[in-house]
């Protein structure tokens, strides 16, 4: 058993998985969702542009609800032979679970990692490579700014909101305080934007708990915003998260 009590906030479903592994592992959670995931309306662009997948030299997921609601928007198509990359594990597993040719980084969950992988450098070196980003509204411009460098023709759909479920006034630091709770978890940037909404006049003082992000974006817009102890954990995965709580030992029992 170690010493962290951790509020988790990633959308309900992963929150509930993430919180099992970690208990596996000795490390008390608190489910706290953060991110309701709502799929947007099925208009002609995002049925313009799955029709158009077949063309396209790599297409890219940059999620787990990306993956479930591009591939139910494919329905019985025939199988697509382009390459598909994702930056976890988890996302690549549903692609391959649909036999789709899907690839990931071993090494490192994140936006730079997958952008080392050489099968997305080999796809888009391709004359007048064209690449399709799956996601949801906003997030990992990263990704585009680096493969238009590399000579790419770069697209967004977005095909899921993250609205902040309801909750009642106070919800958040009520929850810090009923559970003892000293490390706050948060997966995206909207995720941490939702974390600051919900924080209100308790910002100052939840700003001081370590705060663990999978990026250096959201690591910037933390401190930007005032945490003060914000460890980058290099990408939303339990692996990553376990591998960041074992260099940043919590407080002593």
């Amino acid at each position: 058993m170690t010493a962290w009590r951790l509020l988790l906030t990633r959308p309900a479903e992963d929150c509930a998985a993430l919180a099992e592994t970690l208990a596996a592992q000795g490390v008390f959670s608190s489910c706290l969702p953060l991110l309701d995931i709502v799929a947007l309306p099925v208009s002609d662009k995002i049925r313009q542009a799955i029709a158009q997948l077949p063309g396209c030299s790599a297409v890219i997921v940059v999620s787990k609800p990306a993956a479930r609601i591009a591939l139910d928007l494919l329905g019985g198509s025939p199988a697509l032979t382009m390459p598909w990359f994702s930056v976890g594990a988890a996302t690549a597993q549903i692609l391959l679970d649909r036999g789709l040719d899907a690839h990931f980084p071993s090494e490192g969950d994140d936006s730079e990692a997958l952008l080392q992988l050489p099968r997305l450098r080999e796809a888009v070196s391709q004359p007048g490579a064209q690449v399709l980003i799956l996601r949801g509204q906003g997030g990992r411009e990263l990704l585009a700014e680096r493969l238009r460098e590399l000579g790419a023709s770069v697209e967004y759909l977005e095909l899921y909101r993250r609205d902040l479920p309801a909750y009642a006034p106070h919800a958040l630091p009520q929850r810090i305080a009923a559970e003892r709770l000293n490390g706050l978890v948060v997966s995206s940037g909207q995720g941490f934007e939702h974390l600051r909404e919900m924080a209100g006049d308790a910002w100052p003082e939840i700003a001081q708990l370590p705060l663990f992000v999978p990026s250096p974006r959201v690591a910037e817009l933390a401190r930007a915003a005032g945490a003060q102890t914000v460890v980058d954990c290099r990408g939303a995965s339990a692996a990553a998260l376990l591998t960041a709580l074992r260099e940043h030992p919590g407080p002593v029992l």
